[in-house]
């Protein structure tokens, strides 16, 4: 038998995996443009403040 789609939860699941994955690409360039601008990269953000 097949199962009641949930077409909000999967939408957004969608829409929540597609950020992720945007903000990765973003990341990656950034580190790229820092590297090739010759600067070091920006040490990661930590919350032990």
């Amino acid at each position: 038998m097949a199962r009641k789609p949930n077409y909000n939860f999967e939408r957004s699941e969608r829409e929540r995996l597609k950020a992720v994955k945007a903000a990765e690409k973003a990341e990656a360039k950034k580190r790229a443009r820092e590297l090739e601008q010759g600067g070091a990269p920006a040490p990661a953000a930590t919350d032990d403040e």
